[in-house]
């Protein structure tokens, strides 16, 4: 896979991601920083290193499992597997400043 197919993929990756919200707070994950690392290898399978707002979040069990549909549902992506970490632990800190300014802390 050359790099200019890797960097499209990885794009189309990230917007699919963007779509999917945090049930409590209006903004998608990857704008609030629970998106820690996307890879994706030769095979065209992904592997994302992602967080959640806290050990306790109600969507622990199904917010990875939306992300891996979602990926999956992108043509060029033969498989995706999720990774929950909790190292380092999530703050607000790591939100885009788009998704700080939509929540009202800027």
């Amino acid at each position: 896979m050359s790099d200019i197919v890797k960097e499209d993929l990885g794009q189309k990756i990230v917007a699919m991601i963007k779509t999917i919200f945090d049930p409590e707070i209006p903004v998608d994950i990857y704008e609030l920083g629970l998106i820690y690392d996307v890879f994706v290898n030769q095979d065209t399978d992904v592997k994302v290193l992602m967080t959640l707002t806290s050990p306790n979040c109600p969507v622990a069990e199904t917010l990875p499992m939306e992300v891996e549909e979602k990926i999956r549902s992108i043509e060029e992506v033969r498989n995706a597997e999720v990774e929950i970490t909790f190292d380092p632990t999530w703050t607000q800190d790591m939100m885009s400043e788009e998704a700080k300014l939509e929540l009202g802390f800027l």
